[in-house]
């Protein structure tokens, strides 16, 4: 039997207070209807998305055809919006749609819908929870044989009802064909309009065939209705995706301050300081510690790699048993290769930093290939753009550029190369060359004190200027005032 679901994400969400549509809102590496799309789909339900407001970026977010669209032209409720998808649905079987708001609800949940569904042959099975104090929710009525017959909006509840515990989570389990058929007979309700697909239910229970599923577990069916239960949405996914990485052998100093996105990938016995987050297709290899307060974002970490504190990856691959940090920054294309060093306050960008070679302290490396070996003294910067363009620098196997040294693109350091501290290369340095390029040093004996007394004779002419001028304001001051 062929199953469908169907995903109602054409509102606005105007509580957000956003000019994102709600069903957008980035929640740690998908799109806020993306979480029910995947339990959907792991649950073996092919997806249909009801789209209308910021209907093209929706589509944009799953542009890799693993969902289909239906577009509702005017909301008018949630039974128009099921309407306005049927056509994307097989002629027979069964159909699920939920809200695309629910970003908790698990495929484990909604494959005992389904099972329960069609054990009972029902046209009509929806999911509920009890809740201590309900609220707005709609509130389920049930027959003496324990039949759902009828859902009450809170608005529109006696007293009797109001008292009932048992919630709707708008998540149902319907027969295609019998829903075919029934749909176009459902009245508008006042003041609005809308079609409540809830009136559904009352046609089946009419047939004796409603049924429901009451789910222990309240808050997997949470809504996201504003940024106070975004955050919340947020807490317990992250929750669920930590655990899992734990019981795959990842440690976590410090779970409640830890980020990571749903699309990362750690391998056991990575260790994962307080304070890091983890974002995008993240992949960190086995044995890897990250110390405080890193951030990765699309990067590579090969096995046994140490990421100290505060460093920053951007789209970056670094190698097995390589140091990063603290306070680096590895940006797009950046590529430290086995056993390389880069130190404290070293951005790296667009560069091949080469098997066992070091940069380890207060230099930018842009553009560039650092060998085999070689070993980038402090301050060391690669002059890669002329203000025009971008152009690369090559520093070959086994070279020593001292400290405080610019390398000016277009350049090449040749292998076994040493380039004095504080030089300025600005043409090839040929292989196992010594290159200096600085001003040569010329020592004034006896001459510091004269140069202090000058210095001394200049600040206090400077300061008797301004004492005078500052005389000279007063005088005019008085002046005017006693004229």
């Amino acid at each position: 039997m062929q199953t469908a679901a169907m995903i109602l994400a054409a509102g606005r969400g105007t509580r957000m207070r956003s000019r994102l549509a709600k069903v957008l809102h980035p929640l740690l590496g998908r799109p806020l209807v993306g979480w029910t799309v995947t339990a959907c789909q792991e649950a073996g339900m092919s997806v249909c998305l009801v789209v209308n407001h910021q209907e093209e970026a929706v589509r944009a977010a799953f542009s890799d055809g693993t969902v289909s669209f239906a577009r509702q032209e005017v909301p008018r409720g949630t039974g128009d919006a099921v309407s306005s998808g049927m056509d994307r649905l097989p002629a027979e079987g069964t159909v699920v749609v939920l809200p695309g708001d629910a970003p908790l609800i698990e495929a484990g949940t909604l494959e005992q819908l389904l099972v329960l569904h069609h054990r009972q042959r029902a046209l009509c099975t929806l999911l509920s929870a009890d809740m201590a104090e309900p609220g707005a929710f709609g509130r389920i009525v049930r027959n003496q044989r324990g039949e759902p017959v009828r859902i009450v909006e809170a608005a529109e509840c006696t007293p009797e009802e109001a008292a009932l515990t048992e919630i709707n989570a708008g998540i149902y389990a319907f027969d295609i064909a019998w829903l075919r058929a029934v749909l176009p007979g459902l009245q508008p309700h006042p003041p609005k309009g809308e079609i409540y697909l809830t009136d559904a239910l009352e046609l089946a229970a009419a047939e004796g065939r409603s049924r429901v599923v009451l789910h222990p577990d309240a808050d997997e069916l949470f809504g996201v209705n504003d940024r106070v239960s975004l955050a919340h949405a947020r807490t317990v996914l992250q929750r669920r995706i930590l655990a899992a990485h734990s019981r795959g052998g990842v440690t976590f100093e410090h779970p409640a301050s830890t980020v990571v996105h749903v699309g990362v990938r750690l391998a056991r016995d990575v260790s994962v300081g307080p304070g890091c987050v983890l974002r995008g297709q993240t992949s960190v290899g086995e044995g890897t510690t990250l110390d405080a307060h890193c951030v990765l974002d699309d990067a590579v970490l090969g096995a046994e790699v140490r990421l100290l504190s505060h460093s920053v990856l951007e789209g970056a691959e670094v190698g097995n048993h390589a140091t990063v940090g603290p306070f680096a920054r590895l940006r797009p294309a950046a590529d430290v290769r086995e056993g390389a060093k880069i130190g404290n306050f070293v951005e790296v960008k667009k560069s091949v930093v080469e098997a066992g070679a070091k940069v380890s302290h207060l230099s930018y490396i842009g553009d560039a290939t650092v060998g085999r070996g070689a070993n980038v003294g402090a301050g060391t910067i690669t002059c890669n753009y002329d203000g025009f363009g971008k152009h690369r620098t090559d520093i070959g196997p086994g070279a020593f550029i001292g400290s405080n040294s610019a390398l000016v693109a277009p350049v090449s350091v040749g292998a076994g190369a040493l380039v004095g501290a504080g030089a300025v290369i600005v043409q090839d340095v040929p292989p196992d060359a010594v290159a200096v390029a600085r001003g040569e040093q010329r020592n004034h004996e006896g001459a510091a004190p004269r140069f202090r007394a000058r210095a001394e004779t200049r600040a206090k002419a400077a300061k008797a200027a301004r004492a005078a001028k500052a005389a000279k304001a007063e005088k005019a001051e008085k002046r005017q005032g006693d004229a």
